[in-house]
């Protein structure tokens, strides 16, 4: 058996040896004895791993599991008759994942109880093995856990969020499902050296008879940087993520990327070039939401672009930024399996302030339904420094929509399509906000524009139809191949609708 990182050692990880007799039992005896830990526990652990060179997690698995597919993968469950807490009347459960398929890495976890953090200790009998082989080694760890909690009836623990896969993290809210995801931190996204940091171990503290949310650690490393993280998880009609980052580069980090966010956007109303499928939209999020310092409010619809684009939006002290789902019907994806209409937005509130920098959005290709294409993050204008602390507070809001600033109509819908005379035509519906008090809106005005090419025909008018109001305009672009579009509906007191940003492309 290879010894894990020695630098980590002091925190008995949970092994169990497979030497016979006495000398096993005493092994596992000391390795599954509590050890102390406060809340500056794992930032010291970063911190030391952060000032050593970068060794990877244990990968090797048995023959038996090395090399299982997707399939198989599914089929191995842990039972929920041995969940943690599971018999002690708390509100939260936590489940493992059993290593195997893309989940390789090796992930500690511990419970945390009195001030004591003892190991959570692996065991095939923990699992039930549906089409995969059964290991016989006792000592494999977890790839990772889920918390399960009761937000949708009082009587059965729903899973609330998982934490499954480098530094992946992902959760819902009452009546949603899975979607998009966030990590702890990326690092050179949509470059050729991207890396992507892991969670190497968990500690998850026990919750209180009535506690209203749970509180997770966790410790985060890479050949970059080393992190340590707590998350306050708070589930319920809104479920609330108050993250603490403490970040200890090994490097100095000019790429790095804070809160990222990644989620799948195929096609579209606005982007449905050569898509042959009878459901209208098929996406996890159709937008990135932003207000900006300066207290603008932003929508810019995302796309399944035919080569990699990355947006920056330069900003000071950003007041938050998103991957949201906006269109919550059935009818809009007419999928009864997939239901994306039930799919997470996910808001990210700055805590504190962030200073200079750029919110980011990477958008790639995709043929397909089944891969994340699309990232959003904050990257700090100046390089996090190597050697010293960097710390980031932030709340993520995995919810059906937010309350950004109510004055103002949101975005519903965003059609393009083919205009006269080899133009684009684009169709904007917004809602909401002061437009419900404009009368017979003849002060209202649509303000379009465009980097290159020209604008013609530009339009305002109520929509009975849909609600709201409805912004029409032809681009031309002529020889452009790219276009920075932009509108606003406004009237005599100030802007009506938040602000539509959009990068036609041909």
């Amino acid at each position: 058996m290879q010894r894990r990182e020695v630098l980590l050692a002091g925190l008995c990880w949970p092994l169990i040896s497979l030497v016979p007799d006495g000398a096993a039992r005493a092994r596992e005896a000391s390795r599954s004895a509590p050890t102390p830990f406060g809340e500056d526990t794992v930032a010291g652990l970063a911190r030391t791993l952060a000032a050593a060179p970068f060794k990877p997690q244990a990968q090797a698995l048995p023959p038996s599991l090395a090399k299982i597919g997707y399939d198989q993968y599914r089929g191995i469950r842990f039972n929920p008759a041995k969940a943690l807490w599971r018999d002690q009347g708390l509100p939260f459960q936590a489940q493992f994942f059993h290593r195997a398929f893309l989940f390789r890495d090796r992930v500690d976890v511990y419970a945390v109880s009195g001030g004591q953090a003892t190991p959570v200790v692996y065991h095939p009998d923990q699992f039930t093995f549906d089409g995969a082989p059964a290991p016989t080694e006792n000592d494999l760890g977890y790839a990772g856990f889920r918390l399960h909690s009761p937000i949708n009836r009082p009587d059965y623990f729903d899973e609330v969020c998982a934490f499954l896969g480098a530094s992946y993290f992902r959760a819902v809210a009452k009546g949603q499902a899975y979607g998009l995801s966030a990590r702890g931190l990326a690092l050179g996204s949509g470059g050729p050296a991207e890396e992507f940091p892991v969670f190497r171990a968990f500690w998850l503290e026990q919750p209180g008879k009535g506690a209203d949310h749970a509180v997770v650690h966790a410790l985060m490393d890479s050949p970059s940087a080393a992190g340590a993280f707590r998350f306050d998880i708070h589930p319920g009609t809104e479920t609330v993520f108050d993250v603490s980052m403490r970040l200890f580069p090994r490097v100095a980090l000019d790429k790095a990327g804070i809160a990222p966010l990644t989620s799948m956007f195929q096609f579209d109303a606005n982007d449905r070039a050569g898509i042959d499928d009878y459901r209208p939209a098929v996406h996890d999020s159709d937008g990135l939401a932003m207000i900006n310092g300066r207290g603008e409010q932003i929508w810019r619809p995302l796309q399944n672009p035919s080569v990699i684009q990355e947006s920056g939006f330069e900003d000071t002290r950003p007041r938050g930024f998103g991957l949201m789902q906006r269109k919550r019907a059935f009818a809009d994806y007419a999928d009864s399996e997939a239901h994306y209409e039930k799919r997470p937005s996910l808001w990210v509130e700055p805590v504190g302030d962030w200073g200079e920098g750029a919110v980011h959005l990477l958008e790639l290709p995709t043929g397909d339904e089944f891969h994340d294409n699309i990232v959003a993050f904050w990257r700090p204008t100046q390089p996090l420094a190597a050697g010293r602390e960097h710390r980031f507070d932030y709340r993520l809001h995995w919810c059906n929509d937010h309350t950004w600033l109510p004055q103002l109509a949101a975005v519903a819908r965003t059609r393009i399509g083919a205009g006269p005379k080899g133009s684009r035509r684009v169709v904007i519906d917004v809602a909401g906000g002061r437009l419900a008090k404009v009368g017979d809106g003849k002060d209202v005005r649509a303000d379009v524009s465009a980097s290159k090419g020209q604008v013609a025909n530009v339009v305002a008018h109520p929509n009975p139809e849909g609600g709201g109001w409805r912004i029409a305009f032809e681009l031309l672009p002529g020889a452009e191949r790219s276009v920075e579009l932009r509108a606003v509906l406004r009237d005599g007191a100030g802007p009506l609708s938040e602000t539509w940003l959009y990068r036609w492309t041909l």
